[in-house]
C-alpha cells in the first residue's frame, strides 16, 4: 500500500493529479470564449452553451460503462487508452469547420475523458493506505480545480492575443505533454483484483446504490452544486463581455484564476474532515457559496471577482465533502458508487447552462443569482437531513472522492 510522505506517494499522486488536470482543462476550456464562439458560428447564447453541457451529459452516461469495465480489465490500461484518444480529439478540434462538428468532437472527447475520473478514484482507494488516501484524493480534487482554471484562463488569453483556433491548438499541445507524463509516471496497479463481468451484478449494484438512503442525499447535493457552478461560470462570461464592463476575453481569462480558491479549499476540506464530520464541512461550503453568489449582485468588478473566489472556494469544499460521504458510506462495489456519484454530478453540470439560461434570458444577472440561491436553499435542506443520517462510527473517514 502507498503510504504518505514517501517517494512513491509523491510520484503516484503527481501522475494522478496530471490526469485530473488534463480532464478538466479540456472539459471546461471553451467556457470563457463561449460569446466568441457564438459570434463565430452565429448561434445563440443558450445554444453555444451546449459545447459545455452536452459533454457533461455524455460523461454522466459513460461512467456507467467504465466503472464495471475497469473492475474486469484493470485501472491503468483503461486510463491510458482513454487519455490517448481524448488527446487525439483535442488536436482535432483545432480544424473543426462548423459548430455542429465542434459539438460532435467535444462529445466524442467526453466519451474518452470519462475513462479517467471514476477509475482514478478506484485506483486510489485500492493502492493507498487509509491515511494517505485522505490526502491523495484531496490533492487529486485540487488538480481538478487547477485544470479547470488553467484551461479557462489560457483559452481567454490566447483567443484575445491570437484566435480561438490557436487557443485550441495550445490546449492540444498541453494535452500531449500531460498524457506522456501519466504514461511514464503512473505505476501499475498492485492491489487490483480482476472481477468477472456480470451484467446482472452491475445492475444490482447500481440499484442498491440508488435505493440506499444513506447515499441518495450526496448524489443529489453533488449534482445540484455542479449545476449551479457550471451555469454560473458560463453566464458570468456574457455578463462581463457586455455593458457596463465590456471586458476582453483576456481579462475574463484572468478572472477564471478564481478557480485557484478551489485548489486550496478541496485540500483543506480533506484535512478538516479528519477532525469534523463531513456534514459540518458541507454546511460550511454551502454558506461560503451563498455569500459568493450574493456578492456578484454588486455591479463592481472587484466584488464580482471576490464573489467568484468565494463561490469556487465553497463549491470545491462542499464537493469534497459530498463525494467523501459516498466513499465512506458505500458498503459494496465502491467504484460503482463513486461512478454513480459522478453521474449525478455531471448530469447536474449538464443542466447548469439550461437551468440558469432560463433565468438569464428572462431576468439577466439578477435571475442567475436568484436561480443559484434556489439551488443552495434546496441543498441546505438536504444537508440538514444528512445530519440525521450520519453514522457515528469509529472508522477513520477514507474521505474525499471525485472529480
Amino acid at each position: 500500500m502507498i503510504e504518505e510522505n514517501t517517494v512513491q506517494f509523491r510520484r503516484t499522486t503527481f501522475a494522478l493529479s496530471v490526469a485530473a488536470f488534463f480532464i478538466f482543462a479540456n472539459l471546461h476550456f471553451p467556457q470563457p470564449i463561449l460569446p466568441v464562439l457564438a459570434s463565430e458560428f452565429h448561434v445563440s447564447d443558450v445554444v453555444v452553451s451546449l459545447i459545455i453541457s452536452v459533454p457533461l451529459f455524455v460523461l454522466a452516461i459513460a461512467f456507467f460503462v467504465y466503472g464495471p469495465l475497469s473492475d474486469t480489465i484493470g485501472r491503468k490500461k483503461i486510463m491510458n487508452t482513454a487519455m490517448v484518444f481524448a488527446c487525439i480529439i483535442s488536436l482535432g478540434l483545432v480544424v473543426v469547420p462548423s459548430f455542429e462538428g465542434l459539438l460532435v468532437l467535444r462529445t466524442l472527447q467526453a466519451v474518452a475523458l470519462a475513462g479517467v475520473p471514476t477509475i482514478a478514484l478506484a485506483y486510489i482507494s485500492e493502492e493507498y493506505a487509509k491515511k494517505a488516501m485522505t490526502v491523495a484524493i484531496g490533492v487529486y480534487i485540487s488538480a481538478n480545480s487547477f485544470g479547470g482554471m488553467v484551461g479557462r484562463f489560457m483559452s481567454g488569453v490566447v483567443t484575445d492575443v491570437a484566435s480561438w483556433r490557436m487557443a485550441f491548438l495550445v490546449m492540444g499541445l498541453i494535452s500531449v505533454v500531460s498524457v506522456i507524463l501519466v504514461l511514464i509516471l503512473l505505476p501499475k496497479s498492485k492491489q487490483f483484483e480482476p472481477q468477472s463481468f456480470d451484467f446482472k451484478s452491475v445492475i444490482s449494484h447500481y440499484k442498491h446504490h440508488l435505493l440506499d438512503k444513506q447515499l441518495q442525499p450526496a448524489f443529489i447535493v453533488g449534482g445540484l452544486h455542479f449545476l449551479l457552478f457550471i451555469g454560473f461560470y458560463s453566464y458570468v462570461a456574457f455578463l462581463l463581455l457586455g455593458e457596463p464592463f465590456s471586458l476582453s476575453t483576456t481579462v475574463i481569462g484572468f478572472i477564471f484564476i478564481t478557480y485557484m480558491a478551489g485548489t486550496v479549499s478541496s485540500t483543506l476540506a480533506g484535512k478538516l474532515s479528519k477532525k469534523h464530520s463531513q456534514v459540518f464541512c458541507l454546511k460550511i461550503g454551502i454558506v461560503i457559496m451563498a455569500i459568493g453568489v450574493s456578492f456578484t449582485l454588486i455591479s463592481h468588478l472587484f466584488m464580482i471577482v471576490l464573489g467568484l473566489l468565494l463561490l469556487s472556494f465553497g463549491f470545491f469544499f462542499a464537493h469534497s465533502c459530498s463525494s467523501a460521504w459516498v466513499s465512506k458510506y458505500s458498503t459494496v462495489a465502491k467504484a460503482s458508487a463513486s461512478g454513480l456519484y459522478l453521474t449525478s454530478y455531471y448530469v447536474g453540470g449538464g443542466l447548469g447552462g439550461i437551468y440558469l439560461g432560463w433565468f438569464w434570458m428572462r431576468a439577466g444577472w439578477l435571475g442567475v443569482v436568484l436561480g443559484s440561491m434556489i439551488v443552495l436553499m434546496i441543498t441546505t435542506i438536504i444537508t440538514i437531513h444528512m445530519k440525521h443520517l450520519e453514522v457515528n462510527d469509529h472508522v477513520e473517514s477514507p474521505s474525499i472522492t471525485a472529480n
